[in-house]
């Protein structure tokens, strides 16, 4: 250390935080971390199960597009043979129509959605409609799939 007078002493600058005052902001950082993470959580797997709900209302609207066209009747089956129908883009006679989807309908969870019409699920007319979950165990509508013949939170 340089000495001015005998009485002053100039010490070196300092620069940086200590050990404990980044430990300090570390731990806090920590702290709100633990808050905020398992809000963000919850809130993506309610998002996840809006979006499905979206996609199997969307299957459904197509699905009266198609009943429409064909005596009110929906088309029978179940899963990749009724997409292909949906999917069509010539009618029974060889017409060329739009396609009253573009894609097969999927998840949230990136999962085909399944189909199956007579609905041997409920008591209603309409087709049965359901998402494997975010398990993407196709658990026939029980567990944590997503479907259209109950209402869900």
């Amino acid at each position: 250390m340089k000495r001015l007078s005998s009485h002053a002493v100039v010490r070196p600058a300092r620069r940086g935080f200590s050990l404990l005052e980044l430990l300090i902001v570390l731990a806090i950082l920590g702290v709100l971390a633990a808050m905020v993470v398992p809000n963000l959580l919850g809130t993506q797997q309610k998002a996840n199960i809006k979006t499905t709900q979206s996609s199997i209302h969307g299957l459904e609207q197509a699905l009266k597009l198609y009943a429409a066209d064909h005596a009110g009747e929906y088309p029978q089956g179940s899963g990749d043979e009724v997409y292909t129908l949906l999917m069509a883009k010539a009618d029974e006679t060889g017409k060329a129509v739009k396609p009253l989807l573009e894609t097969k309908p999927l998840d949230a969870w990136g999962t085909a959605l399944f189909y199956e019409y007579p609905n041997t699920k409920s008591d209603t007319d309409k087709p049965a409609i359901w998402s494997a979950g975010p398990n993407k165990q196709d658990e026939q509508g029980g567990g944590d799939d997503v479907v259209n013949w109950t209402v869900q939170t």
